[in-house]
């Protein structure tokens, strides 16, 4: 595995486990603690939106755990590899090596989209950072798409399962 694709393997920062995700943490925790500190300031004033927001901040962390979850970058890499030559883009001359970096551009930042985004909403985004992380991979733009396309779809699909 190339140190791009490790990069993404949203490894946690003490331990080094695969699947850590202090993103989606926070952003669920700042939701939350908004959320809930404004629901419960407005009844019980002050002192209630403190709690309410401390309380928030926890189901919010969670909650937004839950959802960068749905994305397992340890899965997703092992799914592709053993999926990839079925694929109808695929094609004999590329190996996962060349694929396997579209793959991880596709599902990386899913979670990050709106409920609603299609990939033509992304894809213009997707191809500038093609070449940032390609990395060795042989394939340009139009080749590596389909593949990027694939595992933003099935992200997306599994991440609205998560929710």
């Amino acid at each position: 595995m190339s140190s791009e694709q490790d990069k993404h393997l949203n490894r946690d920062p003490i331990t080094g486990t695969p699947g850590a995700h202090p993103v989606g943490t926070g952003l669920g925790a700042v939701a939350g603690a908004a959320a809930a500190g404004a629901a419960v300031g407005t009844v019980a004033g002050p002192i209630g939106t403190a709690i309410g927001a401390a309380v928030g901040a926890v189901a919010g962390g969670l909650a937004g755990k839950a959802v960068a979850e749905a994305i397992d970058p340890t899965a997703e890499h092992a799914h592709w590899q053993e999926h990839h030559t079925r694929e109808p883009y695929y094609s004999s001359e590329y190996t996962y090596e060349d694929y396997g970096p579209a793959y991880s551009l596709g599902w990386r930042d899913v979670h990050t989209t709106p409920a609603d985004a299609r990939f033509e909403d992304v894809e213009e985004s997707l191809a500038h950072d093609w070449a940032i992380y390609r990395g060795q991979s042989r394939l340009d733009w139009p080749e590596a798409s389909p593949a990027a396309r694939a595992a933003w779809e099935r992200a997306k699909r599994r991440g609205r399962m998560m929710v």
